[in-house]
């Protein structure tokens, strides 16, 4: 079932937060663009076609925010802001030009950053996945990516309802599987309750 943590065979479907950080370490070998792609999925959970619709216009520099459509909504226009660290909109703006093109006629209204499909946007994540090593491995993809965000929000003490509006999830009970986090994020969790 895809909306569980693990596969059949019990092996994690999340990306740990050393995994994360392994991976953008990898991501810094590779071109410019491609490491600002996978930096937005790690930091933000979005969906890979929700990284490739984004536009010049719907990153908010100075809000700290970048906005994203749901796009797996049965309808569209369903905008959702996504916090993500400083140095992410820097990179965005320094390799994408965003501010650039905000200033434009149409404040950057349609351009994508990225002008990928989803095949090559899958291969690239791929690639940083294999020098990893995580090429394989159930947590080894881009979903991966969007699980370990939502893992690390509700092991950092992120409300649910924070999670699933950041995540564009429509139900409460989608979120609700990262509260079933193990391991080392299942310790931090219970260590919190201990230390009350």
């Amino acid at each position: 079932m895809s909306g569980e943590l693990f596969t059949s065979k019990g092996k994690r479907k999340y990306l740990t937060t050393e995994e994360r950080d392994s991976f953008l370490k990898a991501a810094e070998k590779f071109d410019r663009e491609v490491r600002t792609f996978c930096a937005l999925l790690a930091y933000s959970g979005c969906r890979i076609s929700e990284a490739l619709a984004l536009t010049a216009d719907r990153v908010d520099l100075s809000g700290g925010v970048v906005v994203f459509e749901t796009l797996k909504k049965r309808k569209t226009g369903v905008f959702r802001a996504v916090p993500v660290p400083p140095h992410l909109l820097d990179a965005l703006n320094m390799v994408h030009g965003v501010r650039e093109l905000q200033a434009k006629r149409g404040k950057g209204r349609g351009l994508r950053l990225w002008p990928w499909g989803r095949t090559t946007a899958w291969r690239k994540v791929g690639e940083v996945m294999k020098a990893v090593g995580l090429d394989g491995q159930p947590q080894g993809s881009a979903k991966g990516l969007r699980h370990g965000v939502g893992v690390a929000a509700v092991t950092n003490g992120i409300p649910l309802n924070l999670v699933q509006k950041w995540l564009g999830h429509a139900q409460l009970t989608t979120t609700a599987i990262y509260a079933d986090a193990v391991g080392a994020e299942e310790k931090n969790i219970a260590a919190r309750m201990w230390s009350a």
